[in-house]
Formats: structure tokens, sequence, C-alpha cells
């Protein structure tokens, strides 16, 4: 198999069918009034997308794509009138016209092939977090999608929920001054110190191994790595524990504070292997200031067992624990610990809890004093908002203007994985590094591979 550059790859698989490229149809700025859905990857958190995106009642599910056919088969129970497809290129090649918006629900190496290939067909696209598996990737969409004016969010539902909302409005309140340094932290595991895989399994039968790995590197499948187990830890397929709980805890924070990427990054961390990211990554991030922040911002993520580390910022009150996942803000009048999740924030002055007067946001109408405690039924408010927007009702979010820059910041800290206890200096203007061999990363080629004929 030949490897191709992102951009040939993506002209390459538009041409597997006979396309006719319309002039932009914004699906917002017509009459229908049903959003017709496919759906790319409908197992795991793929599931659950196809479960919330179509409990919209203006959506109609014509499309399903898995590589995995007891997963394909389980989801098409639910959509028995939508298409399937195991090769998601197939999939929008041949229902091209009879699509509004593509639902990316794949790995991290495939978000971006599926997503773009999309985009230039003028599709809305929702796309699982994180955006992209490297940063020319990100680049690419968040170009993509302002040229074409298309509607776009990144599944990071967390994003909608009352509680990080209502800490997004009590930052920019001021209610702790001007912030000087975020603290981020997750226990969670998504790192690979073993060694290398060797030697093969036999492949399920209801797997398209070929397909899974799209255009990643050929390589031999084995049980309980890879596919469906490890690829979150695999440098080649996932983005680690920064890629995963990382978007969900840093988003509220980069959100509240309005940061755009930082100019420097640094991870202590184990040597790399070359085949797994490391099990415990400690990054710190400096970034330009904002309105909320003072001069500059330090932001230090921790992640895998033990994190974090004892440190004054979270020292809590009356000798209270850390949560297990979460953020504090350290400002000029006092922090505030966000917890990850299904907790409301806490204000902490002079080492004590403060209470929280939300009688101006409830005024404004920004935000209800009683909070919503209903995380099943508060769920569903990210995708209907990406549909409503769709359909001309609203704005997304998280489209792919906001979480393509978070997306960014975010790989900027695995890359630094690579260069262990190395300062890494980025250029936000021409999208570099100034370690020249850093720049390596931003980027790689693409695997062509196989079409695998649709469902008759």
């Amino acid at each position: 198999m030949k490897n191709y550059k992102r951009r040939d790859f993506i002209k390459d698989s538009l041409a597997l069918a006979s396309l006719t490229i319309l002039p932009l149809d914004i699906l917002s700025n017509s009459k229908k009034t049903m959003v017709r859905t496919a759906h790319i990857g409908v197992g795991g958190m793929g599931k659950f997308d196809l479960d919330y995106i179509s409990s919209h009642k203006n959506v109609e599910v014509v499309g399903l794509c898995d590589i995995d056919m007891d997963i394909l088969k389980t989801a098409s129970k639910s959509h028995p009138k939508a298409k399937i497809y195991k090769d998601y290129r197939l999939l929008l090649n041949e229902m091209n016209s009879q699509i509004d918006a593509v639902i990316v629900s794949t790995p991290d190496h495939t978000h971006a092939p599926a997503s773009l290939m999309a985009m230039k067909m003028n599709k809305a696209v929702y796309c699982q977090k994180p955006l992209t598996h490297h940063v020319s990737e990100a680049r690419e969409m968040l170009k993509i999608a302002k040229e074409r004016n298309l509607v776009t969010q990144m599944g990071i539902q967390v994003h909608s929920f009352y509680d990080y909302k209502l800490a997004t409005l009590l930052i920019q309140s001021g209610i702790i001054g001007k912030v000087s340094t975020v603290r981020a932290w997750s226990p969670k595991n998504w790192g690979y110190d073993g060694p290398k895989p060797e030697g093969s399994d036999p492949i399920p039968k209801n797997i398209e191994w070929n397909l899974w790995l799209g255009t990643a590197s050929k390589r031999p499948y084995k049980k309980n790595i890879y596919h469906p187990g490890m690829w979150r830890k695999m440098l080649d397929f996932g983005c680690g524990t920064l890629g995963d709980m990382g978007v969900h805890i840093f988003d509220t924070p980069y959100n509240a504070l309005e940061l755009d990427v930082p100019t420097t990054i640094k991870n202590k961390c184990r040597k790399p292997n070359g085949i797994g990211f490391p099990e415990k990554n400690h990054v710190t991030y400096n970034f330009p200031g904002t309105k909320h922040t003072t001069e500059t911002l330090k932001w230090v993520w921790e992640d895998g067992k033990g994190a974090p580390r004892n440190h004054k910022d979270l020292k809590l009150p009356n000798k209270d624990k850390l949560p297990n996942q979460g953020a504090m803000f350290i400002g000029e009048k006092g922090r505030l610990l966000l917890p990850h999740f299904m907790e409301l924030p806490k204000l902490i002055v002079n080492g004590e809890y403060k209470k929280i007067d939300l009688s101006s946001f409830e005024e404004s109408g920004e935000i209800t004093s009683n909070p919503i405690r209903d995380y099943e039924k508060e769920s569903y408010i990210h995708y209907h908002e990406f549909i409503d927007s769709c359909l001309g009702k609203g704005k997304c979010s998280a489209p792919f203007s906001y979480s393509s820059r978070l997306t960014e910041t975010i790989l900027l800290g695995v890359i630094a994985g690579r260069f262990p206890r190395k300062t890494l200096h980025w250029d936000n203007k021409s999208a570099n590094f100034l370690e020249k061999k850093a720049i390596n990363y931003l980027s790689s080629t693409y695997r062509t591979f196989y079409i695998f004929n649709s469902f008759t």
C-alpha cells in the first residue's frame, strides 16, 4: 500500500464514485424541516451519539457505517430504514445527495479523514473529541469549515452541562479576579509502557481489519490490542489520557478564559518507546494573557496513577480530599474548584469555602440558580444543539472554530511527550515549532486502503 498526503487521500476518495459537487447548500438556509444523518462508527461512544442525535424529533437516520458487523447489525435493528456500510467512503459517495449531516464517532485517527471528506461535500459534521489526531488536520478542518460556512460541533457533551456553564460564568464575572494558573488532573491511564505487540491473532469474522486501520500504517490484528481494546493508548491511533480526559477537563478553563494556543509546552514523562503514550504525564503550558488572566497564564496537567501530586494550590478547606478528576483556577482573589463531573464548582477564599451568589446570573437569564442534576436528561442538549443549528434555530457552542484550537492545544501537549523535559516553543502564526524535530509530529502520511463494497 502506498502512502498519500492528506490532500491526495481526500481527492482520491471523492473520485471513487461519480459525484456532482453542487454549490454550497447550507441546510439552515433551506426550507427543510428534517435533518438526514449518516453515522460513521456506531459502537461504543458511537452508539450514544446515534441514540442522542436520533432522539431529536427532526432527525431521520439514513445511513449507518461500522467496520464491526455485529455492532452494525445491532444499530440497524433500531434504524431499519437506514442503509448500512462498512466503508465510510462508499457511504458518503453513494448517499451524497441523501445526507444533510454526518456524525463521526470513530477512533481518533479516523476523525479527520472521514470528517474532511464529508466537509468537502458540504455536509454539516458532528465529530467526537479530540477533533483530530494531528495538529495539521485540526488546522485544515478549521479552514474548510470557515470557507464553506458549515455547521460543525465537536462531541464534548459536558460543554453544555449546567456545572460547566456555571463555572464559565463565574470565572468571567471576576469572582476570583484575574487567573494566573490552572491545574487540571485525571488519574486515568490511557498510556502504554509495555513491550511492542508481537505476532498476530485470527481476525474475527465480524471485523474488517483493513477498514479499521484506515489511513494508519498496516499491521497484524492482535486480540485485545487496538480494537476493541487499547487504541487510545497507542501512538498511531489515539491521543492518550490528555486526548481523552484532557479535552473534557481543559474545555471549561479554555472556554472561560478565552484562550488561544500556547507559546511553550513541556511534558515531564518517561522516554518515548515508539509504541504507546506515557502512563504518567506532567504537562506545563504557558499561554498569552487574556482579559480574564494575568499577563501570562500557566496551565498544568497531570494524569496517571497518583495524579495530581500534592501542591499548595490544590489544598482544600477542612482537609477535604480532592475530587478524582477536575480543575482548579487560581486567581488574585481566591480559587475556584471544578470537579469532573457531576459536582458544582466550589469557591475558596482565604482557605475557606464561600457561598456563591447566583442571583445576578438568574436575573439576566444566563443560568438558573436551581442546579440541574439530572445528567441523563441533560446529555441530549449538546446533540440537539447541533441539529437545531442545522435547521437554522441557533448556533453550536463547540464549533470547529473553537474546538479545533482546543484540540490543537491538547495535541501540542501530546507531542511534547516525545521530547521529555524539553521546552517546546510554538509559533501560532506559522503553525510550527521552533524545534525542528518536533515539526515531524504535526502531521503524517495517509495509507491508501482498498474499497469494501457496500451491502446489498
